[in-house]
């Protein structure tokens, strides 16, 4: 289910929102089978500790993930929910 009812409802915020040099939890992941599992590949999944590394606003976000980083495209941060 997707659209504005189904976003009111997911807790936090999207990982697109987070400044640089903060570090948020991840809540959620409101995606396809496809993207979840790309994302928990990447170590990318609930209760994760992410710090966000850059997010200038173009390009690629860059996040650090235990201890690694990774580079994430505009389009997944808004998928990943985060407080």
């Amino acid at each position: 289910m997707r659209g504005p009812a189904c976003e009111a409802a997911l807790p936090g915020r999207p990982l697109s929102s987070v400044p640089e040099g903060e570090t948020v939890r991840l809540v959620g992941v409101e995606a396809g089978h496809g993207l979840r599992a790309r994302l928990a590949a990447m170590g990318l999944v609930p209760g994760t500790k992410v710090r966000m590394m850059r997010n200038s606003g173009h390009g690629p976000a860059v996040v650090e993930v235990k201890d690694t980083r990774l580079a994430l495209g505009r389009g997944m941060t808004l998928h990943l929910r985060v407080e």
